[in-house]
């Protein structure tokens, strides 16, 4: 017997990434260096701080998670400004449920974050794939010619972009926010990896109502088990989450974790330079030894050309070390962890080459 599916989810695979037991596994881009002792403790005395009221519902706004938010990001944002959901995907179909839906359009410029189109799908929100130039570059004239062509109702722009690891420039942005009629979100789950000089769409919140920023606790944090992603927008913006955030969505134990987190910042985000330079380590020996590499802001590589790129990502598992093929024809993309797991990810490229 066929299930009654909707149309639009038909054929469609679910996301996700091989979760293999090997060696070095660098293909989810999670942050590879485990928290430091005196995070953990703090978490662990956080979480038993909230034991004992597990028989009552969580605070459903977890407004003091979203408060100690604001404040690790600075610009004048307060917790009217920041929402908070389980992973910045929440945090995106959020957004589309309340400003997405059936009979409104999303547009993306690809190839970019794979969840995208799924989310989309999931809220029945139609979906238009817009186009980067042959290196990946997105200029204002080309970003702004394809909104306005096809006028979405959502805009999406990730600045570093996945899978490719290139940063928007703020003129990018600004010059969607002026043409777009929608709403525009600027993805930045791997901001705090960008170069020297990136500069950050939260300067420009207070001149864009429209506009949203979505990070992730996942990368930089370290804190991928713990599923925290979050927004920074107007405080319209977050009225509109709780329209359609579901009741007590984040737990006591994950805001009570999550704070412990933040309140530790400097510690947790001292592992970044380690890991951009290992980012930069990959790009530069790659592209000695011969191979077209990204340019990156993010915490992970985008590699090539191949003529067969699942070949090599299968001869590069068959070494212990797995990397992301993302399906773009003739690619691969590795994250960047730690100088042993960087190690052994260069010695097996170049015996697979």
């Amino acid at each position: 017997m066929t299930l009654p599916l909707r149309d639009e989810l038909k054929g469609l695979k679910p996301y996700g990434a091989p979760q293999l037991d090997v060696a070095v596994r660098l293909n989810t881009n999670e942050n590879s260096y485990a928290l430091p002792e005196p995070v953990a403790a703090a978490v662990e005395k956080a979480l038993t701080g909230v034991l004992k009221d597990l028989n009552r519902y969580p605070d459903r706004d977890a407004k003091a998670l979203r408060a100690d938010l604001a404040a690790y990001l600075g610009h004048g944002l307060g917790e009217a400004n920041v929402w908070a959901a389980n992973g910045s995907n929440e945090v995106q179909q959020q957004l589309l449920q309340a400003f997405g839906g059936p009979g409104r359009r999303a547009l993306g410029f690809t190839p970019s974050y794979s969840m995208h189109p799924l989310l989309c799908a999931g809220t029945g929100t139609g979906w238009i794939p817009a186009k980067r130039g042959p290196d990946f570059d997105l200029g204002p004239g080309e970003a702004v010619a394809q909104v306005r062509e096809h006028r979405p109702d959502v805009v999406f722009l990730c600045s570093p972009n996945n899978p490719t690891g290139t940063a928007l420039q703020p003129d990018v942005i600004e010059a969607v926010a002026n043409e777009a009629t929608g709403m525009v979100i600027v993805d930045e789950a791997y901001a705090e990896f960008a170069r020297p000089g990136t500069p950050s769409a939260l300067a420009l919140l207070g001149r864009y109502p429209r506009l949203v920023v979505t990070r992730t606790m996942s990368k930089a944090f370290a804190f991928a088990g713990g599923r925290v992603g979050y927004l920074a927008a107007g405080p319209a913006v977050v009225d509109a989450m709780l329209l359609v955030r579901l009741p007590y969505h984040l737990s006591s134990l994950t805001q009570a974790a999550a704070r412990a987190a933040v309140g530790q910042a400097p510690a947790l985000l001292a592992t970044v330079d380690a890991i951009k330079e290992q980012r930069d380590r990959i790009v530069a020996e790659l592209r000695r030894d011969g191979l077209t590499v990204a340019d990156s802001d993010a915490n992970f590589v985008l590699f090539g050309r191949f003529d067969d790129q699942s070949a090599v990502w299968r001869a590069l598992l068959d070494r212990g070390v797995l990397v992301r093929d993302v399906g773009l024809a003739g690619w691969l993309r590795v994250t960047a962890g730690t100088p042993e797991e960087t190690d052994a990810f260069l010695r097996a490229i170049r015996e697979v080459l």
